[in-house]
């Protein structure tokens, strides 16, 4: 708590000079790598049914899906972070706070526009899915006003809404006039608007992802600890979250809405045991992705140094590598899918990959040597990007 209380000074003692913590790019360098695989097998795979369903997937569908359960979490949190450190080199908050609204209007309209276009490769508009680019914008809007307030006013807001969010479950939007508004901040539904010509499809509810993001920036002030120290915390932190993770699933009263149960196996009842809750993202989801990635920090400091550069590339430019990766997994699902002599609209028409009854798609292996190509392709255009982000201090720059 002394830390944060240095909040107010804290501008004016650390300097522009101060050199980047590697472990942050690291991680959301992988992170981003993951993300793709997700996404590739939304694109690529034979299985149209949820792959953590055991009634359909098998135990390595099951932990394809779940491994980029870590994605949106660490993502999200890492912004926060990343806003921390940029002020902690000497931006003013007013400045900082104009970049954060600003940039969070603008990642809301590429949700809307050029990222919207990519998953669908169409432009009917009766069907609107806004994800994890929409929260990260208006995160970075509420995140905006936030930062004038201390340190510890703002790591209380960020985990009242992350352990409470839960007490709401009970609530649904039918219960309000105006059901988006609900939907907006806490449930995962579609709406209908304009006279019902359009249905609005909320996958990323504001609530608690504005307290991951919130979080996240306080974690900012650890990051600027002394190794030891800052080691010590941050194992402290993510062994805790995973401690509570554990006790809290297994006393199975609160912090998800599905809770587990003994299944026919013993490694279905341990796959049932960590299968949270992503939409809207539950209490004991946020602790198992979280805590992980928070213990991971130290140990990514040490990586080995070639690795640990390959991540990096896609960590200094996440937003660039986001859309990037969306248009070349959906070309080239699209590019295949024709020379197989699949008609046009499987690949165009908006929610038709995900129809169970779809004819289409390969084994999870050729899934994970398409994403894995997918990343590899995109290695370069990433280093190309961010080494133009290392030259240049173009405004613009810091928005994409």
């Amino acid at each position: 708590m002394t830390l944060l209380s240095q909040n107010a000074a804290m501008p004016g003692l650390v300097k522009e000079s101060l050199p980047r913590i590697k472990s942050v790019d690291v991680l959301r360098g992988i992170i981003m790598v993951i993300m793709a695989l997700d996404h590739t097998r939304d694109y690529f795979s034979n299985l149209h049914h949820d792959p953590l369903d055991f009634n359909y997937a098998n135990v390595f569908y099951f932990f394809t899906r779940w491994i980029t359960h870590f994605c949106a979490p660490v993502f999200v949190f890492l912004s926060g972070t990343s806003a921390y450190l940029s002020i902690s080199r000497g931006k003013s908050k007013s400045k900082a706070a104009k970049m954060l609204f600003t940039r969070g209007l603008m990642l809301i309209l590429f949700e809307l526009t050029i990222i919207r276009f990519g998953w669908a490769f169409n432009f009917d508009y009766h069907a609107i899915f806004v994800q994890v680019i929409w929260a990260l914008g208006w995160c970075m809007i509420f995140l905006s006003v936030m930062i004038f307030l201390p340190l510890p006013a703002i790591a209380g807001v960020g985990l009242v809404l992350i352990f409470g969010a839960n007490a709401f479950d009970s609530v649904h939007s039918d219960f309000f006039t105006i059901p988006m508004i609900w939907d907006f901040f806490h449930q995962s539904d579609s709406v209908f608007l304009f006279n019902h010509t359009v249905r609005f499809f909320i996958l990323y509810p504001v609530i608690p992802w504005a307290g991951v993001m919130m979080t996240g920036y306080c974690l900012g002030a650890i990051m600027l600890m002394p190794e030891l120290e800052r080691n010590k915390r941050l194992f402290a932190i993510g062994s805790g979250a995973i401690l509570l993770f554990i006790i809290l699933r297994g006393i199975n009263i609160y912090g998800d809405p599905r809770p587990w149960a003994v299944q026919d196996t013993a490694i279905h009842t341990i796959l049932d045991f960590i299968k949270c809750q992503k939409y809207p993202p539950s209490l004991l989801y946020l602790l198992m992705t979280l805590g992980p990635a928070i213990t991971a920090l130290p140990l990514l400091e040490n990586i080995n140094r070639k690795l640990g550069a390959f991540f990096t590339v896609y960590g200094r430019v996440p937003f660039f590598y986001y859309i990037l990766h969306i248009y070349l997994i959906h070309s080239l699902q699209l590019i295949i899918g024709l020379s197989m002599g699949y008609p046009m609209h499987i690949f165009t028409d908006t929610g038709s990959m995900f129809d169970p009854k779809l004819v289409w798609g390969f084994s999870l292996g050729w899934v994970y040597f398409i994403w894995i190509s997918v990343v590899l392709i995109l290695y370069y255009p990433c280093r190309w990007y961010m080494n133009i982000k290392l030259k240049h201090k173009k405004w613009w720059l810091s928005y994409l």
